[in-house]
């Protein structure tokens, strides 16, 4: 027999997995929904210092106490933490581990990057910093460190919760239930690093991604692709993806779907992320248009693609010349190689912009995770100063044109441009964070700064095949940008895929590209 051991998430407890316990008692299996320690239920009231070994020790009861030949856990949001700590102890007992709409947190991760409150998590930071002086202190509590009672992260209120991920398919009701039963999360199982010796890393997984979350195989296939050494893993045999049209509590809006895909789980099944087979991934092929090498110069960050007849001729005779800074998406690990600049798609994008007159600027920065916006929004603003600083650099006459996840980054640009800002194009862009991008601060949203844009032109292609919930995105820009009409042109590239310049040689595509860069070096010239 089958016996599915389900944990919940932050603020929860096993009350929400009724219904789907209930569907897979129906089929024959066993099912045991947890309430961890603290989260509401009898028995094991929370105290200062419950943590996440605790919460370990929570689901290592349930797994010692059942007889299942087969045990499969089912980690939901914060719940796969405990699932794993527990997991990596119990490996012989452990079928299959369910990701259900959770990350993937490794040994020496804190839960707290989960809290999409930021100054919840600026709290939590410093506690973990008490912690640690309190490790050096044994006469001290890292409660007592900490300040005192402030041990409990307060639950979110009925209009709170859709910050912690999609509400998507949530009645009325379904929201008031989440409220009502909500209880506080013991701070310290959300600062607690996640202990692992490895033994989980050779177990059986899957993956259920929630479309309405803002996570798809499409995206996990994306990322695997740009080469990140952490996610390679997700290629092996024993790795499976199930999608779910569902935001992020499924379990209250699709018990009977969740509760199937739990049992195809079980059995194996699902879809496999596979490698490129021998083929270089999406990113790395030709540039969909034929232009000639130009001269390159790296300085820092930043290549820059001089005008000219070829990589030969010297650019100081001429110019200033106008210039377009390319901005990559991401994230993009910092051990991936080659860097975005030196991405066939950038530097055919930049070898374009030097064949009609201008300086094409790609750069590398440093988004290396969905933490690092700000990070990166000083290394575009930097490279943007050094590009302008230039003395073959018209000043006074630059694009900004953004890619993918770097739509994120022109909302800066957006909310305040400068005069010298002549056009800011955007490609298959994402212009909101995805509902479970919870470390991405409210300064990244490029709807809500359009206002600010005025009458600077706007330049955005659109892929008719875009990912439902990077499109979703786009058209809330465009709502927002028709609302305080502002200047925007929209290439739309029919039949086209986020990232069609290197997988795509239609002719549709070539001309979209082409209506793009004569569109932006047209703004440029004005």
């Amino acid at each position: 027999m089958t016996a599915f051991i389900l944990v919940a998430g932050a603020h929860t407890g096993g009350w929400i997995w009724e219904e789907v316990a209930a569907r897979l008692r129906e089929s024959g299996a066993s099912a045991y929904p947890v309430t961890l320690t603290g989260m509401g239920g009898p028995g094991r009231p929370a105290d200062p210092g419950t943590d996440l070994e605790a919460h370990v020790r929570d689901v290592l009861r349930v797994i010692d106490g059942t007889d299942a030949t087969e045990v499969v856990l089912v980690g939901h949001c914060y719940g796969i933490h405990p699932v794993l700590g527990a997991a990596d102890r119990r490996p012989e007992r452990i079928a299959r581990i369910v990701h259900l709409d959770a990350g993937m947190p490794g040994h020496g991760d804190r839960a707290l990057t989960l809290v999409p409150d930021q100054a919840v998590r600026d709290r939590l930071s410093h506690r973990v910093d008490a912690e640690a002086d309190a490790e050096a202190d044994a006469e001290a509590t890292a409660d007592e460190a900490a300040g005192g009672d402030d041990w409990l992260v307060p639950a979110p209120t009925a209009e709170e919760w859709q910050r912690w991920g999609s509400v998507a398919g949530l009645d009325a009701a379904a929201l008031r239930r989440l409220a009502e039963n909500a209880v506080p999360q013991p701070a310290g199982t959300l600062t607690q690093p996640l202990r692992l010796t490895g033994a989980v890393s050779a177990l059986p997984s899957t993956g259920v991604l929630c479309t309405g979350n803002g996570s798809s195989i499409a995206m996990v296939e994306g990322l695997v692709g740009l080469g990140d050494p952490r996610l390679q893993a997700l290629t092996e045999p024993r790795v499976r993806f199930f999608e779910l049209d569902a935001g992020h509590w499924p379990m209250l809006s699709h018990a009977g779907e969740v509760a199937g895909i739990l049992l195809r789980a079980a059995a194996g099944e699902g879809h496999r992320v596979t490698g490129a087979g021998g083929e270089p991934p999406g990113h790395l092929r030709p540039f969909l248009l034929e232009v000639p090498e130009r001269r390159r110069e790296r300085t820092g960050r930043i290549d820059l693609h001089f005008p000219g007849d070829g990589p030969t001729v010297p650019p100081e005779s001429e110019g200033p010349w106008p210039a377009v800074v390319f901005v990559h998406g991401g994230p993009v690990h910092p051990d991936a190689r080659p860097t975005p600049r030196d991405w066939p798609g950038f530097v055919g994008y930049a070898r374009s912009v030097a064949g009609l007159g201008a300086v094409g600027v790609t750069l590398d920065h440093r988004l290396h995770d969905l933490a690092d916006y700000g990070r990166a929004a000083e290394d575009v603003a930097e490279a943007v100063e050094l590009v302008r600083a230039d003395p073959r650099v018209d000043a006074d006459r630059v694009a900004l044109w953004f890619f993918s996840a770097g739509g994120l980054l022109s909302a800066d640009w957006l909310a305040a441009p400068p005069p010298w800002l002549r056009c800011v194009a955007a490609t298959y862009p994402v212009l909101a964070p995805m509902p479970n991008w919870s470390q991405v601060g409210s300064r990244f949203r490029p709807a809500a700064a359009v206002p600010g844009a005025k009458r600077l032109p706007l330049v955005l292609t659109r892929v008719e095949l875009e990912r439902a919930e990077i499109a979703a995105t786009v058209e809330a820009f465009l709502a927002a940008a028709k609302e305080c009409d502002a200047d925007v042109e929209v290439i739309d590239v029919p039949g086209g895929r986020h990232g069609f310049e290197t997988t795509d040689r239609s002719e549709g595509a070539r001309d979209a590209v082409d209506r793009a860069l004569r569109s932006v070096l047209g703004h440029l010239r004005t």
